[in-house]
């Protein structure tokens, strides 16, 4: 498995909630398995998005639409986006 790790700063959580709820890059039809959003416990306001796949092309695929909506639609509503695509090498659920 292949996670696409999201991290940036947003300018209001309700408000990108409700922007990444949308769903502008179409998370299903992009093969997207999972995800999770994640918030700092001391920092609300910095968010942190893990989207599983099945192989690192479709996390790429991805990244690149996202790269197309930080450039735009979000450009007000985020800050300083970072992207990491890791493999899943080991995982144990207790």
């Amino acid at each position: 498995m292949w996670t696409l790790r999201i991290e940036h700063r947003v300018a209001n959580y309700d408000a990108w909630k409700r922007a990444f709820d949308s769903d502008p890059v179409g998370r299903e039809r992009s093969a997207v398995r999972r995800y999770r959003v994640l918030r700092l416990v001391d920092d609300a306001d910095y968010v942190m998005i893990d989207l599983d796949f099945d192989t690192s092309s479709q996390a790429e695929a991805l990244l690149g639409a996202m790269r197309g909506v930080w450039a735009g639609p979000a450009l007000t509503m985020v800050s300083e986006p970072q992207a990491r695509i890791v493999e899943v090498v080991e995982a144990k659920e207790f």
